[in-house]
């Protein structure tokens, strides 16, 4: 039974770090030590499995966390394969690949430098979201901190190191084919975060020239934000492609699971673009695959699938809830608007170098630049994600509903409302009272129109 102890007594943790996806929050205060060892044990009677992979950003609370957090699995009687300074999707595959029973990659993504967490998978690189775990970790979490410390009588775990980056690069690499890539420059800028630590061995693997920006590891993270489509953060590596005159430039988030380009004359680009060219480049050799795409991109990619003969599918935000059906329905590719990809072929995970290679191939095969290839998508004006911090909600999404009811409307993610040359969604936080607004039309007017109109309402309401 739950411990009917205020939540006082939960060892100091605070429950809110359970989130929709994964658990996080700010170091000490609410991700620390002990809330990492309880974890780690909850972990263990969640999955009543024996090997576990442990994987960690660069953070500088991440150390402190891992050392808790397997003594946390130990005393539950499993054992750890540390694979030591690891991206989520390295971790991902470690997992699947090897075929161990689980895994925790100990990261808070984008967030800030104070911030940390985990991310968990259970066998197959499976993700465990609020839905399918999460809420039983936090529970067996919550008995455990309301009540004195009991430790398992059980043997102990033990703890085995296993290198597995060579391995990791070799499964990225396998599809890309040296012969197809002409002689390209381009810059990665790495953030000074953990996916630095791949860079250096691609860059002897292949026969493009790469400029590796912020590639030292630093838990400061001084030069930029970790959340590479925060405004601002890419004007370092939009100076260095132009500086370069690189064909063009990518940058990663904190846990390297995300990617976004910079085309050669340093623009920035929506990654709905990028899902399309990848609709059409994967369609080429699969046709008839299922693509997915979420309620907030643009409709060109849903045109671009069925014209090159594929299956759009549309689907809410939200990686867990991506990568489920995914699994369950044999999607072959998938995208976000914030820079996420997943590929059947990496465990239906997020595979950004995948993305990359395919890239980089179609440029070489096109002979055009990244601005070339991508001016056939550019044909509506989308908005961008557009964030309201309000005080309810679905209050204003009722009203919203009520004022633009002669649209089509779907309730798949929130409130998606279709006109004949423009549509809108608007979708709230899974985490926090903000609401998330995207707008686009036929026509760069119109769409600057209706998002201002939207605005204003959301504000009056």
């Amino acid at each position: 039974m739950p411990s009917k102890k205020p939540l006082k007594k939960w060892w100091g943790v605070n429950p809110n770090i359970f989130r929709a996806y994964d658990i996080r929050g700010i170091y000490p205060k609410e991700i620390n030590k002990k809330v990492a060892y309880l974890i780690g044990r909850a972990f263990v009677r969640f999955l009543a499995k024996p090997k576990i992979v442990v994987g960690r950003d660069n953070r500088l609370s991440s150390p402190t966390l891992f050392k808790n957090l397997v003594q946390g699995i130990i005393d539950e009687g499993a054992d750890v394969i540390d694979i030591g300074l690891s991206t989520s999707p390295m971790l991902y595959w470690a997992v699947a690949d090897y075929k161990f029973d689980g895994g925790v990659e100990i990261t808070s993504s984008h967030n800030p430098p104070q911030w940390n967490g985990f991310k968990l998978v259970k066998e197959k690189a499976v993700f465990i979201s609020e839905k399918t775990g999460l809420k039983k970790i936090k529970k067996i979490v919550q008995e455990m901190s309301g009540a004195e410390e009991k430790k398992n009588k059980a043997p102990k775990g033990k703890i085995q190191k296993k290198k597995v980056l060579n391995n990791y690069l070799k499964f990225i690499l396998k599809d890309f084919k040296k012969e197809k890539i002409s002689d390209l420059k381009i810059v990665i800028d790495t953030g000074n975060a953990v996916p630095g630590i791949l860079i250096p061995e691609i860059s002897q693997k292949v026969p493009f020239k790469i400029y590796h920006l912020f590639s030292k590891l630093d838990s400061n993270f001084p030069n930029r934000s970790l959340y590479p489509l925060e405004k601002g953060s890419l004007k370092a590596l939009q100076k260095e492609v132009k500086l370069r005159k690189a064909d063009l430039g990518v940058a990663f988030d904190g846990d390297g699971d995300r990617i976004i380009f910079v085309d050669e004359k340093s623009r920035i680009i929506a990654s709905d673009l990028i899902l399309a060219l990848m609709a059409k480049i994967i369609l080429e050799k699969n046709p008839g695959q299922k693509i997915l795409y979420t309620i907030c991109s643009s409709n060109i990619i849903k045109e671009v699938i069925k014209e090159k003969g594929g299956l759009p599918i549309i689907n809410r935000v939200g990686h867990a809830f991506i990568k489920e059906r995914m699994k369950k329905e044999g999607i072959f590719f998938a995208g976000e608007f914030s820079g996420h990809y997943y590929s059947k072929t990496h465990y239906f995970n997020e595979a950004p170098f995948f993305v990359l290679f395919k890239v980089l191939e179609e440029i070489s095969k096109t002979k055009k630049t990244l601005s070339q290839v991508l001016k056939p998508y550019q044909k509506y004006f989308h908005s961008g994600e557009i964030i309201f911090r309000v005080v309810s909600p679905k209050k204003i999404l009722k009203k919203m509903e009520k004022k633009y009811k002669k649209g089509k409307i779907s309730h798949l993610d929130g409130l998606r409302i279709d006109f004949k040359d423009w549509w809108f969604n608007i979708r709230p936080s899974q985490t926090e009272p903000i609401l998330k607004l995207v707008v686009e039309g036929k026509t760069k007017k119109i769409m600057e129109e209706k998002k201002k109109e939207l605005s204003s309402f959301i504000f009056s309401a």
